[in-house]
């Protein structure tokens, strides 16, 4: 546990997992829905997945979120209350989330937990185990232990920025926190979002998560809208939200790790870059480090969903998508994108 000064104050962010009760219930719903979640479910609309037919959306202010997850927007939207050093780790499913949780987590927590030494919690933890997961914790009714947890706070979301209204004012407003956010190539995501099902859905077909992705209907989706909520917030206050991209995580893992580290107000020293840190960030947290923790290899990122926690952690590759779509299929969704996008100073080349 960290402490100041040999002090027993704690310090954050601390893995999850050390401070909760069941680590398990990171992500879990109610066996019981309350009153309050099915007559908000109840009035909203809903659709399930073609090759999925237990997994119900439902569509929340204009996003389509697992019916499970959708009263936790609403008590996001009026209960949450961000500390000025929080830090939110956001993004679509499979846009480069667990990579980001484990580098954010490894940056924000380096000075207690180096990444050299051989006890650091992403040594013996999934990620995932090191954060809270905010729309899991409010669903559950565990939003009290977010309370509990030291400064700075270190979460983790799908939710769009709409959710989480106090984490980015509006322009001219103070307050909020600081949000990072990974977006992904959106064919390479589909890609990949589609692997991830078939693990629980053997017999999903690709076109089926392809067209709900193109129609809008994927989980945490529109994908555009999801994206450009984050993108536009970046523009119009970089202070509170920095915009990564997964593809030039890619390319230089070492200068990214630098940025967020600035962006969160811990800024590498000289001393850490000479003695090697964020080169050792960025090894602890490569897909090779990842795949070959035992808590990575075996059990489920969720138990109700029973999602294998190493379907995590599949290629981490670009262009995947060229394996998998038809020049139709590509050409169909470049232009839904190049057409969301048109305007906004965002596109994906």
């Amino acid at each position: 546990m960290a402490t100041t000064g040999g002090s027993s104050v704690r310090v954050g962010p601390v893995p999850f997992k050390d401070v909760e009760h069941d680590g398990d219930m990171v992500t879990t719903v109610p066996e019981r829905p309350s009153e309050e979640h099915v007559a908000l479910v109840s009035a909203l609309p809903c659709c399930t997945i073609a090759g999925m037919s237990n997994t119900k959306l439902c569509c929340y202010q204009g996003f389509w979120l697992p019916e499970g997850l959708a009263p936790a927007a609403a008590a996001l939207q009026r209960r949450f209350e961000p500390r000025p050093s929080d830090v939110i780790v956001a993004s679509l499913p499979k846009g480069g989330t667990t990579w980001l949780v484990a580098l954010a987590f490894a940056t924000l927590a380096r000075r207690a937990h180096p990444p050299g030494a051989g006890d650091h919690p992403l040594r013996r933890l999934n990620p995932h185990q090191c954060l809270p997961f905010l729309e899991g914790m409010f669903i559950s009714g565990l939003e009290g232990m977010l309370d509990a947890l030291p400064s700075p706070r270190l979460m983790n979301t799908h939710m769009p920025l709409a959710m989480i209204p106090g984490a980015v004012p509006a322009d001219g407003a103070g307050g909020g926190c600081r949000v990072v956010y990974i977006c992904r190539e959106p064919k390479d995501m589909v890609v990949s979002l589609w692997h991830y099902f078939r693990r629980v859905h053997p017999d999903l077909e690709f076109s089926e998560v392809f067209d709900i992705a193109c129609d809008g209907t994927m989980p945490w989706g529109p994908f555009w809208d999801h994206i450009l909520g984050y993108w536009r917030a970046s523009v119009a206050r970089p202070e509170n939200v920095l915009f990564l991209r997964y593809e030039e995580l890619l390319r230089d893992p070492a200068e990214n790790v630098r940025r967020l580290a600035r962006f969160v107000g811990m800024p590498f020293s000289a001393a850490e870059e000479e003695d090697g840190v964020v080169r050792g960030i960025v090894e602890l947290c490569s897909l090779d480090s990842l795949r070959g923790v035992e808590a990575n290899k075996a059990g489920y990122v969720d138990t109700r969903t029973k999602f294998p926690r190493e379907a995590l952690f599949r290629k981490g590759l670009t262009d995947d998508w060229k394996s998998h779509m038809t020049p139709e299929m590509a050409c169909r969704m470049d232009d839904i994108v190049a057409d969301k996008l048109r305007g906004t100073g965002l596109a994906f080349p």
